[in-house]
């Protein structure tokens, strides 16, 4: 008897439209920068009754955002501070030190932060399946100990963990946290689940075993989304109802489960694009100044997606401030089709 031979289902095939790819890749500098600059005129500027008159943040921002988007040392990248001021996107054109005080400067995380889910504001109508992960970003601080047992000491390069959700469609991050290396994963959920669910309509959100639990299953289906987070293989169908349900989903229906539930692997290449592009070390050597420039990295990545969309899905972002004094940066209308 001879036995049949299954051959393998072929690996899926995403077409690239190179044509609108092609005109991203060729205007994305130019566009960048522009993008950029609407995004932070918006940030107010607290008055000083006394002193020396500090930079514009909305400076502070733009040329630190610049600076690791063009990946130059600071010295190398005054030339393109003195060529975006003489542009008119800064008020200023701060020195290579001022640019490095900027990127170390504590006040700047929640606004880049901030900064971060606004840009992804125009892609709201476009997304509705999310995935979550998290992925390390080495630094330049070593951390030394004795091991007793082995009598030795020992080296390890400290690193940051940065936990993002992304839309799966575009690959834009909705919201972003980043913690110490020892920060574990499954806790970050419920932040990054909210802050996403204030601007989009979650349909779906996928992620990996790590953050596998009733609370989290709870929180996505809360919020009127459908988690896709793997049962270990210990898991039994004990648990809350919501739990029963979902595990036996997992069981009986393994084919359509896994279709949705490998949408996560668009997190992966995030990473992959934000890492490759960006790097996936930071250069700075106080805390602060590594966590801002990590989030420097993910509103590149961000301001990027856009471009590239805005050749692909056809859509124009539209800055426009509310004019209100209070607010701290400023509201992005929703896309409009050209």
């Amino acid at each position: 008897m001879i036995s049949s031979i299954i051959a393998p289902s072929p690996a899926p095939v995403y077409p690239q439209v190179w044509s609108a790819y092609n005109a991203a890749q060729k205007s994305e500098k130019a566009t960048f920068l522009r993008l950029l600059g609407e995004l932070c005129s918006g940030i107010e500027q607290p008055e000083y009754k006394a002193g020396r008159p500090r930079l514009p943040i909305a400076d502070m921002v733009y040329t630190a955002a610049f600076k690791v988007y063009s990946g130059f040392s600071a010295r190398r990248f005054n030339s393109d501070v003195e060529d975006a001021h003489a542009k008119g996107f800064t008020d200023c054109s701060p020195s290579f030190n001022s640019v490095n005080r900027s990127i170390a400067n504590p006040s700047l995380a929640p606004i880049i932060t901030r900064l971060i889910e606004q840009s992804a504001l125009p892609l709201t109508a476009v997304e509705s399946q999310f995935a979550i992960d998290s992925s390390g970003f080495s630094t330049c601080r070593f951390d030394r100990w004795y091991d007793q047992k082995w009598g030795q000491h020992k080296v390890e390069r400290h690193w940051l963990k940065a936990h993002i959700m992304v839309g799966t469609k575009t690959n834009v991050v909705t919201a972003i946290d980043i913690t110490e290396s020892n920060v574990h994963d499954s806790p970050m959920l419920a932040r990054l689940v909210d802050c996403t669910s204030e601007r989009f309509t979650m349909a779906e959100v996928s992620a990996d075993k790590a953050y596998l639990s009733d609370a989290n299953l709870s929180k996505i289906y809360g919020l009127g989304a459908h988690p896709y987070i793997p049962f270990k293989s210990n898991t039994t169908g004990k648990g809350s109802p919501l739990w029963k349900r979902l595990f036996a989903e997992f069981v009986l229906n393994e084919d359509t489960w896994d279709a949705h539930y490998h949408r996560r692997s668009n997190v992966e290449t995030v990473f992959s694009m934000v890492k490759g592009k960006f790097g996936d070390s930071v250069r700075s050597k106080s805390e602060t100044g590594q966590v801002n420039e990590i989030l420097l990295k993910f509103l590149c990545h961000n301001l990027c997606v856009l471009v590239q969309e805005m050749h692909e899905l056809g859509i124009q972002p539209s800055f426009e401030s509310k004019g209100d004094s209070d607010s701290e940066v400023i509201d992005l209308n929703q896309y409009r089709r050209l």
